[in-house]
């Protein structure tokens, strides 16, 4: 059988693109949350509302990360941020809990999982 050039049968023939990466490039669009992942956001932005705990929030959507900032007081630094960073997926993961002191609290594929670390009473610890 004669090799007609193309390159059906071999395994390097393919590459896989991801075609709202390949969109988002292209037209230069930032990162932004979907609505399930902030639908899991405000669930737990809720509960610490409920709990008093929270009192503001602010969505930022740059270039190559979503972050979704939460305040006790809007005057303030953030308390803590949920940060989405596309790029990170197959390194560290796309997601991440930073808080306000900058220290990563979790990081992960999969938001849920991520958002675990509010299911424990973070509080300061004292020396």
């Amino acid at each position: 059988m004669a090799d007609l050039g193309n390159a059906e049968g071999r395994e390097d023939s393919g590459n896989l693109v991801l075609l709202g990466e390949a969109r988002r490039a292209r037209l230069n669009l930032p990162v932004t949350f979907n609505r399930r992942e902030l639908d899991q956001i405000l669930r737990i932005y809720g509960q610490m509302v409920a709990a008093a705990e929270w009192r503001d929030y602010a969505i930022d959507h740059l270039q190559e990360r979503a972050v979704f900032s939460v305040f006790r007081r809007a005057s303030e630094v953030p308390l803590f941020q949920i940060v989405k960073t596309p790029k990170l997926a197959r390194k560290q993961g796309a997601y991440s809990v930073v808080a306000g002191t900058g220290a990563i609290l979790k990081r992960g594929n999969e938001l849920g999982r991520v958002l675990t670390v509010f299911d424990k009473k973070l509080r300061l610890v004292g020396t």
